[in-house]
């Protein structure tokens, strides 16, 4: 792999490190409490990792593991842009979004337990980047991955 492939790969693993790392940050220190969904959206980040530290580190199956990066981010991209449609109203809130299943084997305590959760709704947009939510930031930021590793993955032959 070239020197200035190998670059682009490990500022794309810095990137994901300080998106997660942001993440975190932004619960646990500015209480931001995330609704499923966002929490969702950070699973294609830590796969990438993984995938990345095998191709800088190990060396190993480079070429599939580029696919399935490309394929991965493009997963993400599609929880994040949907993600963005419930907030924007272009979708309605799905089960994924809701915590509270009212079957009718629930006890009146579990019923009770289940109200008093502090349930975060998915359509609420509550912290803000340049006026953006950080659905729509990872909508494009995943899309734009998602081309990189397609990129890298269809040159990857030609680069060795």
């Amino acid at each position: 792999m070239s020197k200035q492939r190998k670059n682009i790969l490990i500022l794309i693993l810095f990137l994901l490190l300080v998106s997660l790392i942001s993440a975190y940050i932004i619960e646990y220190i500015l209480k931001q409490e995330p609704c499923k969904l966002c929490i969702y959206q950070r699973f294609p980040y830590f796969a990438s990792i993984l995938l990345l530290l095998n191709i800088l580190l190990l060396k190993k199956y480079i070429k599939q593991c580029l696919l399935i990066l490309s394929l991965v981010s493009l997963c993400g991209s599609a929880i994040a842009f949907y993600h963005f449609g419930i907030e924007q109203g272009f979708f309605n809130e799905s089960l994924v979004c809701e915590t509270k299943n009212f079957d009718q084997n629930l006890s009146k305590e579990e019923v009770l337990k289940q109200l008093k959760e502090n349930t975060i709704s998915c359509k609420n947009v509550t912290f803000r980047v340049f006026g953006l939510s950080l659905a729509t930031i990872n909508t494009i930021f995943s899309f734009i991955l998602f081309y990189i590793f397609l990129r890298l993955f269809k040159n990857y032959e030609v680069d060795r």
